[in-house]
């Protein structure tokens, strides 16, 4: 039976939106659909394991990775680099998985030039002070930090209406729900339908209108 491609879902949004707290949800009931693990050069932080969050490397690492065209995508995001390994994507893709990509805005947008097929959903704060203080409770970076942070986001919003759809992350389980119902829907539509399928379905017809016409 021949294996059908899996799909590629990004996921974005502003630092402390929740995106990777949705991916897990998402993959915890389906084994279909697994998370790409990303590339960095910023420091690793308490609790974080060094290939199952990221991969920790420096920027002279990450660099040789750029030059040998080893990424699938890549950003330089408050004076870190982030990106994504390009051959374990498009393998597991091709195994039939789905694979999730939590990125940065400016890799998701090198994402859609290569896989426009892919599903983008943009995850959003229910507000902008929600936001921020979800970061302050988060205690991980400095102010200054977090003023790049939000200068960023400034430029980010403007990115939407380059993605498929929205996700407001008010309430943990609705905005899951919603997420989930995307995937469901994107599997569904015509256009994800090969040529092979069609044809199949064509030759099954066509053998039971002989049958029916020798009768």
């Amino acid at each position: 039976m021949r294996i059908k491609k899996g799909n590629l879902i990004v996921l974005s949004g502003p630092s402390g939106c929740g995106k990777s707290t949705i991916s897990q949800e998402i993959m915890k009931d389906n084994k279909n659909i697994i998370e790409s693990v990303s590339m960095t050069t910023r420091n690793i932080r308490q609790g974080e394991v060094d290939g199952k969050d990221y991969y920790f490397l420096s920027k002279e690492e990450f660099e040789k990775n750029i030059q040998d065209g080893k990424l699938l995508e890549y950003a330089l995001y408050s004076d870190n680099y982030y990106g994504t390994p390009k051959d374990n994507v498009i393998q597991k893709i091709n195994q039939g998985l789905d694979v999730i990509l939590v990125i940065e805005i400016q890799g998701a947008l090198q994402v859609k030039e290569k896989f426009k097929e892919a599903i983008f959903i943009f995850i959003l704060p229910p507000s902008i002070k929600e936001l921020k203080k979800r970061l302050d409770n988060r205690k991980t970076e400095t102010n200054e930090q977090l003023f790049k942070r939000f200068q960023i986001m400034y430029k980010e919003i403007n990115e939407i209406k380059k993605y498929n759809y929205v996700v407001i992350n008010d309430i943990l389980e609705d905005a899951v729900n919603n997420a989930k119902s995307i995937i469901a829907a994107e599997k569904c539509r015509v256009d994800r339908i090969e040529d092979e399928d069609i044809n199949s379905l064509e030759e099954e017809l066509h053998e039971i209108l002989v049958q029916l016409d020798e009768k």
